[in-house]
C-alpha cells in the first residue's frame, strides 16, 4: 500500500527462454538443478550439455516427453563451446544464461550475454577451496575423512573440492601421516565394480592432473604418497598427497580437478585469513573446529560463496 489514491505492485514473471550449459562431471545432478529452477519458475530451457557426456541429456529430455512435458518446452542441443555453446549465449531469443564451469569460459559467456542483448547471466565457477582444521578439534580421524572424502570424491573433478587442506601447526605431521595412509588405502578402478574411485573423464583431463602432479614435485612440494597414473590402461591416477606445500606454488594456485590432496600448515588465525583469501577463486571454503568464535571469524573474513563448519559439502 502506498499513499493516495494509487495501487503499487510487483508482478513475478518468467524471465522467458533460459539458455543453460552444464560440465560432465556431474551430469544428472547438473541438469536437474538448472531445468528444476527455471521449470518451476515457468521458463522454457535450452540446454548444451558439456561434449564429453552428451548422452544423459538427451535421455533426460526422452523422459521428460514421457511424462508428459509438452515439446518445446525443455529442448536439448549438443555440440562444442565454441560453436554451440556460443550460438547460444549470443542468441537474441535467449533471456538468461546459466553456466557452470570454468572461471575462463565464464568471462567470455558473461560478455556475449552483455554484447547480445543484455540477457541475464548466472555463473558458478572454479575453485581453490580451503578447509582449514584448527587444532582444537578433537576428533583427528574424523577431520582427516572429512578432509580426505572432500578432495578425493569424483576422483577429484568436483569444483567445489577442498584442494586446499590448511592445518595447525600442533597437529599438522600427524595429521599428514593418517591422511597419507587414507589415501594409500583407497582403491582405484573400474567404477562399475567396488572401487573408491574411477578414472579422470578423459586424456586432455589426465594429462592436466599428471602435469600438475609434477610441477609439484618439481617446486618442492612432499610427496606422500601416489603421484602417478594408476594403470597402463585407461586415465587412472594414484590418489596422491602433498604436504609442506607452499603458496606460491603452482598446485596451491591453480585447480587442478584431480585426485590430489595438498597439505599446508599455518599457526595463527590472522596468517590463516591472508593466506586462505590470496587466490584468484571464492566459490567455497570451511572450518573444522570446536571454538564457536574461531568460527564465526573464520566465516565472515573468508571470501567465498558458502562456508561449512564442522563438515563439508
Amino acid at each position: 500500500p502506498i499513499d493516495g489514491s494509487f495501487m503499487s505492485l510487483t508482478r513475478k514473471e518468467p524471465v522467458g527462454v533460459c539458455g543453460q550449459i552444464t560440465p560432465w562431471n556431474y551430469p544428472v545432478p547438473m541438469l536437474s538443478w538448472k531445468w528444476a529452477t527455471a521449470l518451476a519458475a515457468g521458463c522454457t530451457v535450452v540446454l548444451k550439455p558439456a561434449e564429453q557426456t552428451p548422452l544423459t541429456a538427451l535421455y533426460m529430455a526422452a523422459l521428460s516427453l514421457e511424462v508428459g512435458f509438452p515439446p518445446g518446452v525443455i529442448n536439448v542441443i549438443n555440440g562444442f563451446g565454441e560453436t554451440a555453446g556460443a550460438a547460444l549465449t549470443e542468441h537474441m531469443d535467449v533471456d538468461k544464461i546459466a553456466f557452470t564451469g570454468s572461471t575462463e569460459i565464464g568471462k567470455l559467456i558473461q560478455i556475449a550475454c552483455a554484447k547480445s542483448n543484455l540477457k541475464r547471466c548466472t555463473l558458478e565457477l572454479g575453485g581453490k577451496s580451503p578447509l582449514v582444521v584448527f587444532d582444537d578439534f578433537e576428533d583427528i580421524d574424523e577431520a582427516v575423512k572429512i578432509c580426505h572424502d572432500c578432495i578425493f570424491e569424483n576422483a577429484g573433478q568436483c569444483c567445489c573440492a577442498a584442494s586446499r587442506t590448511f592445518v595447525q601447526a600442533g597437529i599438522y605431521d600427524k595429521f599428514v601421516a593418517k591422511a597419507t595412509e587414507m589415501a594409500k588405502n583407497r582403491k582405484v578402478g573400474n567404477p562399475w565394480e567396488d572401487v573408491d574411485q574411477g578414472p579422470q573423464v578423459d586424456k586432455e583431463s589426465f594429462e592436466k592432473v599428471l602435469s600438475m602432479i609434477e610441477s609439484g614435485k618439481q617446486e618442492g612440494a612432499k610427496l606422500e604418497c601416489g603421484g602417478e597414473r594408476q594403470a597402463k590402461k585407461g586415465y587412472f591416477i594414484q590418489p596422491t598427497v602433498f604436504s609442506d606445500v607452499k603458496d606460491d606454488m603452482k598446485i596451491a594456485k591453480e585447480e587442478i580437478f584431480g585426485p590430489v590432496q595438498s597439505i599446508f600448515k599455518f599457526q595463527t588465525m590472522e596468517e590463516l585469513i591472508e593466506r586462505v583469501n590470496n587466490t584468484d577463486y571464492g566459490l567455497a571454503a570451511g572450518i573444522l573446529t570446536k571454538d564457536i568464535n574461531q568460527a564465526i571469524t573464520f566465516s565472515q573474513a573468508v571470501q567465498a560463496g558458502s562456508v561449512w563448519v564442522n563438515c563439508y559439502l
